[in-house]
């Protein structure tokens, strides 16, 4: 068939260069439609759920917004995770799916789910709203509005902030592809209602009349019309408030003589703002207004960034006089960076590729001839990836290899070029026989272009089935290379020989030219050598297996990195002050940073803008103690400090350690972004400890922070803080409230109206509107004592401060709670510099696993970079076989022997040699750019051996037996192709190896393995290959052992499947099936396990405390040296045994409930899926009844159409029916197999397994009608447990109080001592002294272990507050599942006692009467569908009865 495509294009050159010219058109016009972006999105499918709550804390938050949202999302189809944040103020749930996942569609689950988790978040405590479609790379524009030189005063930041929320933002939001706006700094303009609580309450006011006054004085309304011939007359009133006069004239209150008080009596009327939790500053200037402008996912960035700078260039002539807005970051200048490093190293490539080829064939039209296929391949890739949606950016553009696609090209060419001259002809070619001549040598080299491109095109292939970051990186490379393969190939077998006839000269006279020279000085060094090589062909065989075993050496001890890290021409520095730090400080900190970078780096900073905490939408949820640091640097020609990006790092964080208390991080903006919203830290490596109690998390962090901060090349490290925010604790004294008849609510709303203000209506401004707020003035919001005497009012209308009810004090608490689904965590996060990421990351395993030890039920994981590696790496090594069997599965069609395949396929170690080599020369690690070069590699490498093997056969066709004579003639016929091949396809890497520009790091992996690659095997190959050819051949003919090994692979996986299938799934009844599930479940034996740590812990209850031992020796009693022995023990008072006894004790009960809890749910789950399996299964009885039904309709009315007793058309309703019955059969197939899944899953069994039952039969059930049926549930028991926990606890750390006991011996000498009885006797060496101590320990410092005892009392009253909490939440589901019950319970009476029995005398009646002839096929079909969705029905009524049980018996705790 190739054949007749090249006669074809050789005889039609007119439609051949008509096509050509499409093809140049079409591309042309592709390229200005291409989407162009500097990377590749590697963003995963995510939505985010954003609840502000300003008046609540992170516990709160967490307990009362993040968790009804966590749960309420766990059950989405396509889900891999869920993270969440939560602090004071703000909740952020990160919903994660997979990449597969339409995001729309996710939007709409999370979004009905959302209405689910709105119905269980307490009324006022927050709204949860889903975040805007965007993504990593979505942050595309970011803006500052400020005034210009000399308006500085007119414009105040309200001013500004209201500019760029009403005239900037909302203009901005009608570009086409931008997602959302969220501004940043600035004050929200308000309209405040600042009270005087003084005024207050000497007026006896309360608050509520306040909001009462303002919310009855500012509105309008509308009283219809007026029919008034020929008129009508419309009515509406004017009340809304129009600005602070008005609000001052609202009336409060009405004194008891009549006098009005009006608002102004009472508050300041001014404009105010909320609680800032975001600001934004730049350069030492001060604070300023910005914004993000974010893109939609899957936008056209570059397309979406030129209408956003239309439309900022329409907004500015709208802007009032003297403000304007500038961009400090621009997504265009990295675009433009990244596409000019790809345009300069495809042209660098592409003349570097026609250099050589006009240098090697020394032939300036063959040169030209093979050039001219790269633009057209080009045009062709272009074409194709803007028909499939690849855009053009680093990844995509950057790997292509012009040497590569050029190479069937140059195989026809110069075999065309070679079969002319060799022919010798005496006189011009006509062009008749041009077209003879080319189509001879094309058709006979055809096999080795064709193939060779081929092979190349499918070893690409196996990258296009990469998952994950690596895949997204990835994959636009792979699709745009075989693009072009493809259109190289197309274009070798129709527009080569077409224009190589038309062009090449047919003059068949061969002057000697440079490129012969240059080929006879290569022949002359290479006969040497392959005359040493198939003399010493056995130690050149041993030799290069030693360096292959060298170079895989060396490749273990490399380092791994995931993806080298792109320049983006810009830092983002994080920056952080010391957690509980205010707005203020966090502020002056950034703007001090930006002074010292821009003082001490004139010449290579541009510009420092700092984003402190969130903005108006918190995608980024950053405290008000965090600062993204934005560093816009100048072009690196102007830089004159240094000229490497990580030196300018480490001379910039010198710089700025002079600022006290600050951390600064260095990165870069879409790295960090990428980094936060994949494993939700900014840093390189993030490593996440899991456990409940945030101080035990806490301490285990600083801990591992030790740990990283003593390892080299780990860099910025961030200890998460999720403890020490300064918070005023406001408890309230119940008795005390009950005694001033108060509640909890109305105190609640009155501190938080009080300080975070709360919103009384709005306040129009033509479109514009603003809240109207309340809230104390400034001078009473200002510390600890405004919160105390803050007055309330009583039952009895009396005022009393706050501190009268309840107990106000500074507590330090939780700072923010980041969950993994649903799981605490906490993260040490490091960035790296100056090593690799695999090597740092197994030193501080290596360290962890010796100086870390984490308590029972708390563990880490080792994410970011590091995780992306190895999960990378473990899909390379599926890649990688994958494209090592094709390309031997195509060698050996290609020549039909498994003994040449395998000669060919000894390129590829060849060529690995080379390409380890060149990355450890040029100090590079492992990485995944480095695993995709290697797979191109082995593509590659593959060619030229089969251009050598091609003409080792032919020589054999031609008639010669010799084969050194084939080997040498061979090499000497192919040395050019085979040096020509080799120099284009590596050369034409060189600039992107040696290229410095902006992206070049990620490619530079990449072309230098492929270059040092084809070297090693170029060289080797024109070496080993023959010693091996000669070697084989000579030994005869060999064994197929390949071929063997192959076929019984093949046949013990077919055995192994048949006996897979014959066996079927292992069949289990409902007790097998929940021993099974109890048996192997991970979870339940690590409950176990806790229950066994806690019991080894009560044998410690006993603990006395080690034993002091001591000696002295000295002149400690006199001039002389004495000894002296002491031993003494201190013994905890008594009563302290048994109670820690009695701790532990619970503590095993605890872990015991816990277990529990875990064997209830996973009993549920068990039972559920079984009978789901069994309800699937009752449907096969139920569709073989139809089958046979439906069948016999379908015989019957054939015959009736035979007989022309009926139409087609009974016939073909009969076939309808029939076919959707099976349509069905199959469905219920499907679910079966899904749900003995499922089942698979929860038993955790290697095999297959399924359900004894088939016939689905309703459940007994004892139902019970008393309050208390749940009282066995599991959870109520764990709280119970708790409790009690928690009480002897109290017990203990009150026996602690008591003193401890002591106890001591002594023995020593007393040289020289006289015996006061005999004074003649004085003491030596042999005299002893001894006596034994008593005494007690006193604690006088009482107040720590009072404090551990009230800690234990809250926590019991926690526990106590959980257990009402779950007692009310069952009896409530309980009561609901009863009735779900008894619903089910009587429609199933009603189908067995009525429905049934008439559909079984429906269905007989129906076929007798239709065999009978009494009805008709529609009467018929009526009948018999009536009577199968009865029996249908009474299927699912069945299961849901059924499910309600199963749900009832969960609640009551699964009884056995």
């Amino acid at each position: 068939m190739l054949d007749r495509i090249i006669l074809y294009s050789i005889q039609n050159k007119l439609i051949i260069g008509v096509c050509t010219l499409a093809l140049i058109i079409w591309g042309s016009w592709s390229a200005t439609q291409l989407p162009i972006d500097a990377v590749p999105d590697i963003t995963n499918n995510q939505v985010q759920i954003i609840t502000p709550s300003p008046s609540l804390a992170a516990q709160e938050v967490e307990r009362l917004i993040t968790f009804p949202v966590e749960i309420n999302m766990a059950n989405i189809p396509g889900l891999t995770e869920v993270r969440s944040i939560s602090r004071f103020g703000l909740s952020v749930v990160t919903v994660v799916f997979t990449d597969e996942t339409d995001i729309y569609w996710a939007r709409q689950q999370v979004s009905e789910r959302l209405k689910t988790a709105s119905d269980q978040i307490p009324k006022g405590v927050g709204t949860p709203e889903l975040g805007p479609v965007s993504s990593g790379l979505g942050e595309i524009y970011q803006y500052v509005i400020h005034p210009k030189k000399g308006y500085e005063k007119k414009y105040s930041p309200m001013e500004l902030r209201t500019i760029q929320d009403w005239i900037v933002r909302r203009q901005l939001l009608g570009t086409k592809g931008v997602a959302d706006v969220s501004s940043f700094g600035g004050y929200m303009k308000q309209y405040e209602i600042a009270i005087d609580p003084e005024k207050l309450r000497s007026m006896n006011i309360t608050l509520s009349e306040v909001f009462t006054a303002l919310e009855t004085n500012n509105q309008n309304t509308g009283g219809a019309y007026i029919e008034k011939k020929p008129n009508a007359w419309f009515i509406r009133t004017e009340g809304l408030a129009t600005g602070m006069e008005d609000l001052q004239k609202i009336v409060v209150h009405n004194t008891e003589n009549g006098t009005p008080v009006l608002i102004r009596d009472l508050a300041t009327v001014q404009f105010g703002h909320p609680v800032r939790y975001g600001a934004m500053t730049r350069n030492a200037e001060g604070e300023v207004v910005g914004a993000i402008v974010m893109m939609l996912k899957g936008a056209n960035s570059n397309q979406v960034i030129s209408d956003v700078k239309v439309r900022i260039e329409q907004i500015q002539k709208t802007l009032p006089e003297g403000v304007e807005i500038e961009p400090f970051l621009d997504r265009t200048k990295l675009v433009n960076r990244a596409i000019h490093t790809v345009s300069t190293n495809l042209i660098e490539g592409a003349l570097i590729v026609i250099f050589i080829l006009v240098l090697f064939l020394g032939n300036f039209r063959a040169g030209l001839v093979v050039a001219s296929v790269i633009p057209l391949a080009m045009l062709f890739a272009i074409s194709l990836m803007n028909l499939f949606g690849v855009s053009g950016n680093l990844m995509s553009l950057g790997a292509i290899d012009f040497g590569l696609i050029v190479d069937g090209a140059v195989i026809i060419v110069e075999a065309t070029l070679h079969h002319i001259a060799g022919k010798r002809f005496t006189h011009r070619l006509s062009q008749t026989e041009m077209d003879q001549e080319v189509f001879l040598s094309a058709s006979k080299i055809r096999n080795s272009a064709a193939f060779g491109e081929i092979i190349i095109l499918i070893v690409y292939l196996p990258i296009l089935a990469l998952v994950g970051i690596e895949g997204k990186m990835f994959k636009p490379m792979a699709q745009t290379v075989a693009f072009a393969i493809l259109g190289a190939f197309i274009l070798s077998l129709t527009y080569v020989p077409m224009v190589s006839a038309l062009l090449l000269s047919k003059q068949s006279g061969h002057k000697r030219n440079i490129s012969d020279r240059m080929m006879s000085l290569f022949q002359r060094l290479y006969d040497p050598c392959i005359a040493f090589a198939l003399k010493q062909r056995f130690l050149v065989t041993l030799l290069t297996v030693f360096l292959f075993g060298i170079s895989l050496y060396q490749f273990t001890q490399m380092g791994g990195e995931f993806i080298p890290s792109l320049d983006e021409g810009d830092f983002a520095v994080e920056t952080r002050v010391l957690t509980g730090s205010s707005m203020t400080e966090t502020v002056d900190a950034t703007l001090k940073a930006g002074e010292i970078l821009l003082k001490k780096f004139p010449d290579e900073v541009k510009e420092v803008v700092g984003k402190i905490g969130s903005s108006e939408i918190p995608t980024d949820p950053m405290p008000v103690e965090a600062c993204d640091m934005m560093v816009i640097l100048k072009e690196k020609d102007q830089w004159k400090s240094t000229s490497s990006r990580e030196e300018l790092a480490e001379k910039m964080q010198e710089a700025l350690e002079a600022i006290p208390g600050v951390s600064f991080g260095f990165q870069q903006p879409i790295q960090m972004r990428f980094n936060e919203l994949m494993t939700g830290a900014k840093q390189d490596v993030a490593i996440k400890i899991y456990g409940e109690d945030l101080d035990v998390l806490a301490s285990q962090a600083r801990k591992l922070g030790q740990l990283v901060q003593s390892v080299e090349g780990a860099k910025d490290l961030y200890l998460e803080k999720v403890t020490g925010l300064p918070q005023i604790v406001v408890s309230f004294d119940r008795d005390k409230v009950a005694q001033f008849g108060l509640n909890i609510n109305d105190m609640n709303r009155m501190v938080s109206t009080a300080f975070a203000g709360e919103s009384a209506g709005l306040i129009y401004e033509g479109e514009k509107r603003f809240d109207l707020v309340v809230r104390l003035n400034q001078e009473n919001r200002q510390g600890l004592e405004n919160v105390r005497n803050l007055y309330v009012t009583t039952a009895k209308g009396q005022q009393i401060p706050l501190s009268e009810v309840a107990d106000i004090n500074f507590k330090v608490g939780p700072n923010q709670i980041q969950r993994d689904d649903a799981k605490r965590r906490i993260t040490v996060a490091f960035n790296v510099r100056g090593r690799d990421v695999e090597s740092i990351v197994g030193e501080i395993q290596d360290k962890v696993k010796t100086g870390l030890k984490l308590p029972p039920g708390y563990y880490l994981t080792y994410g970011g970079q590091f995780k992306n590696l190895i999960e990378a790496k473990e899909r390379l090594s599926i890649a990688v076989p994958i494209a090592l069997v094709l390309i031997f599965m195509l060698l050996y069609f290609t020549f039909g022997s498994i003994k040449q395949s395998v000669l060919i396929f000894t390129a590829i170690p060849l060529s690995a040699i080379g390409g380890i080599w060149a990355l450890w020369f040029r100090d590079m690690p492992f990485s995944i750019s480095a695993g995709i070069g290697f797979i191109a590699l082995f593509g590659v490498a593959v060619l030229n051996g089969i251009v050598l093997m091609g003409e080792f056969n032919y020589l054999r066709k031609e008639g010669l037996t010799d084969l050194k004579d084939i080997i040498l003639k061979g090499t000497r016929h192919r040395l050019r192709p085979v040096l020509m091949t080799a120099a284009v396809a590596s050369l034409g890497f060189l600039p992107m190896a040696l290229s410095n520009g902006s992206g070049a790091e990620v490619q530079r992996p990449l072309a230098t393995v492929v270059i040092g690659g084809l070297l090693s095997a170029t060289l080797l190959t024109l070496l080993v290959l023959p010693a091996l050819y000669f070697l084989f051949e000579k030994a005869g003919k060999v064994k197929p052992v390949a071929a063997m090994i192959l076929v019984l692979i093949g046949l013990s996986m077919s055995i192994s499947v048949s006996n897979a299938y014959a066996q079927g799934p292992k069949t289990l009844d409902l007790k097998q099936a929940l021993s099974l599930a109890l048996q192997n479940n991970r979870g339940i034996q690590g409950a176990q396990y806790q229950i066994e740590s806690q019991k080894f812990l009560k044998a410690s209850a006993t603990e006395i405390g080690k034993t002091n031992i001591g000696v002295m020796y000295g002149q400690f009693n006199s001039f002389y040296n004495d000894n002296n022995f002491t031993v003494s023990q201190t013994i905890p008072f008594p009563g302290t045994f048994g109670k820690q006894a009695k701790v532990y004790e619970t503590a095993v009960q605890s872990a015991g409930s816990q277990k529990k809890i875990l064997e209830n749910d996973l009993i549920f789950q068990v039972k559920s899926t079984y009978y789901q399996l069994v309800f699937a299964k009752s449907h096969i009885e139920l569709f073989k009844k139809q089958d046979s039904l439906y069948t016999s309709f379908l015989r019957s009315a054939g015959l009736r159409l035979k007989t022309g007793e009926s139409n087609l058309l009974e016939k073909s309703m009969a076939e309808s029916q029939l076919f959707e019955l099976r349509n069905r059969q199959v469905q219920n197939e499907a679910d079966i197999r899904i749900l003995e899944k499922r089942m698979q899953t929860l038993l955790h069994s290697d095999d297959e397994v399924s359900t004894t039952e088939a016939k689905l039969a309703p459940l007994p059930l004892d139902i019970r009608k008393d309050s208390g049926a749940t009282k066995a549930n599991p959870a109520l028991e764990y709280f119970s447990n708790q409790i009690q926990l928690n009480e002897a606890n109290i017990r203990l750390e009150k026996a602690r109080l008591w003193p401890d006991l002591s106890v001591g011996y002594f023995n020593q000498s007393l040289y020289g001592t006289i015996d006061y009885r005999n004074t003649g006797l004085v003491a030596g060496s042999g005299k002893r002294f001894q006596g034994f101590s008593l005494g007690l320990a006193v604690p006088l410092w009482r107040k720590p272990q009072m404090a551990r005892i009230q800690y234990s009392e809250a926590q019991k009253k926690a526990a106590q507050s959980q257990l009402e909490l779950n007692r009310k939440n069952l009896d409530g589901q309980y009561a609901q599942a009863t009735q779900e019950y008894l619903k089910w319970k009587n429609s199933l009476a009603y189908f067995e006692n009525t429905a049934l029995p008439t559909a079984k005398t429906i269905n007989e009646s129906a076929l007798k009467s239709f065999k009978a002839g009494n009805i008709g096929y529609i009467e018929f079909l009526q009948g018999v569908n009536r009577a199968v969705l009865v029996e249908t029905e009474y299927l699912n009524q069945l299961n849901q009865y059924n499910q309600s049980i199963l749900q009832i018996e969960f609640l009551i705790g699964n009884p056995q």
